[in-house]
């Protein structure tokens, strides 16, 4: 076998139309690798742009849908609900917070046994769901204070599969480069929903109240949650499909994503060029073969330099300060407004919902436009959207002129920029690291998620206890080390965009 259809058949490619044979020019057949791929390495499909079928595409998106919902469901009602079994504020503050730290916990032994797939951990957290909610319900019947949190725990080893959710679309065997923060856009405006309908239909239930000892508007949240995922792991075991065994490594990929501009000499061609006279000679054929040796090396051999050491500090402490503000924001708004502003749970959770919902049309054209932006433009406006908000939120606490539009404006603000600013930090690292490399930067991001999560719930439960003033202050700080860090490394977070 020549050497050119050994290349070929090793990264599935098409060499240029000079390559090939005047009497003969062999289409290339399908890859059997992908076939769980909508635009795979086929005919002329450019493999940057490739997407997942779409059926388990958006079966992976409303799982983060519904982990969202499930994590901010019990927002508006979890304070009194404590309060009803014997807990205070910041005892409701580690029961929103808690399962991000149960789910860091998990991550890891459950990393070891996914085998690279998805199926596993899918199920695993559909369970959990169910289990989680129906614990934290029956807490009420039990008048155990500790069921609440007990319940929280469990339905915190199902928000493991938040990091699969990111790892999904920046998966190099199914997803293109160029479609890896388009994905992560629909993952926030996923996000944006959790914590618009979350807070607005545990309100709502809490408002009708249910007045029963097991159905009530402490416990019907809940109750809801677990008979949704009920529904939804049904759909998940009939029609979610996984990344198949066959599919590509992650070093495969990275040598058939191979820049056109700096390794066009890897296009293949059957061996019917031999007699040509615009063959490859055996020159180019050798230096094909050395210019693909150097790529595998390469990626054996990778080691992170000083800039992108940087970068990936930087979007760790972003991912964490994105979901601190926005995790101390949804925990101190009930208990805020209900101490300053004299709100129901109701009302509390209609102000988180509707700063979330005025986010929706911009988190939707921040999906349509990714294709356009730099990620580290779209990251400095949404940093600068948020601290705006915090700003304002500063200065009507220091001229102690509370008000519901002024708090509003303060969290509408808080609520668009830093989940605008959470779209990019995944992808933008999966862009700048070999494909092999997605896993740990998945976890990576996650864990500061989590980090940003777990404190930024205890600490905006106890706001008000602290002072508000300080509770703002500190967020304004968290960011501004963030600034810095932009700020000197802007020419490294240079990326592909899509």
């Amino acid at each position: 076998m020549a050497p050119t259809e050994l290349i070929s058949t090793a990264l599935d490619i098409t060499l240029p139309k000079k390559w090939l044979s005047s009497s003969r020019a062999i289409e290339r057949a399908p890859s059997t690798t992908n076939t769980t791929t909508n635009a795979s390495l086929t005919g002329d499909a450019d493999p940057e742009f490739m997407l997942p079928k779409r059926r388990s595409l958006v079966i992976i998106i409303m799982t983060n849908v519904l982990l969202q919902i499930s994590f901010f469901i019990i927002v508006s009602s979890s304070n009194l609900y404590s309060e009803h079994l014997g807990g205070t504020s910041t005892f409701s503050g580690i029961v929103i917070g808690i399962p991000t730290l149960i789910s860091g916990i998990c991550l890891i032994p459950l990393v070891r046994i996914d085998q690279g797939r998805y199926t596993r951990p899918l199920h695993f957290a559909c369970a959990s769901s169910v289990l989680g909610h129906i614990l934290y319900a029956v807490a009420y019947k039990a008048n155990w204070l500790y069921l609440i949190l007990i319940g929280r725990m469990v339905s915190g080893l199902s928000f493991t599969f938040f990091m699969y959710t990111k790892r999904y679309c920046s998966d190099a065997r199914i997803v293109g480069v160029r479609r890896r923060t388009t994905l992560a856009g629909w993952l926030v405006v996923g996000q944006g929903i959790g914590f618009s309908l979350g807070p607005f239909v545990g309100g709502l239930l809490y408002k009708i109240g249910f007045s029963n000892a097991v159905f009530n508007g402490f416990s019907s949240p809940a109750w809801l949650m677990a008979v949704v995922w009920t529904i939804f792991w049904a759909v998940v075991y009939f029609w979610f499909e996984d990344v198949p065994e066959t599919a590509l490594s992650p070093s495969e990929i990275e040598l058939s994503n191979l820049s056109p501009s700096s390794h066009n000499t890897t296009n293949m061609v059957s061996d019917s060029v031999v007699s040509d006279s615009r063959a490859p000679s055996e020159i180019e054929v050798a230096n094909i073969n050395v210019e693909i040796a150097n790529v595998s090396e390469d990626n054996q051999s990778f080691r992170m330099s000083a800039p992108q050491w940087g970068v990936t500090a930087t979007m760790c402490w972003f991912a964490m300060t994105c979901f601190f503000t926005l995790g101390a924001w949804e925990a101190n708004i009930p208990v805020f407004t209900g101490a300053v502003l004299h709100f129901s749970p109701f009302a509390a959770g209609n102000l988180i919902a509707l700063g979330g919902v005025c986010t929706f049309p911009f988190l939707i054209a921040n999906v349509l436009f990714a294709r356009r932006y730099q990620d580290r433009l779209t990251l400095a406006i949404g940093t600068a959207a948020g601290s705006a908000g915090l700003f304002i939120m500063l200065a009507i606490l220091q001229t102690d002129s509370i008000h519901y539009g002024g708090v509003f404006i303060s969290w509408f603000l808080i609520a668009l920029g830093f989940n605008l600013a959470s779209t990019v930090t995944l992808s933008l690292l999966s862009k700048q690291l070999p494909s092999r490399w997605n896993q740990r930067t998945s976890l990576m991001i996650q864990y500061s998620n989590y980090a940003g999560r777990v404190t930024g719930a205890i600490w905006g439960g106890a706001g008000v206890h602290i002072g508000m003033i300080g509770y703002v202050c500190l967020q304004i700080g968290i960011v501004a080390i963030g600034f810095v860090m932009f700020s000197t490394l802007w020419k490294n977070l240079k990326a592909k965009t899509g």
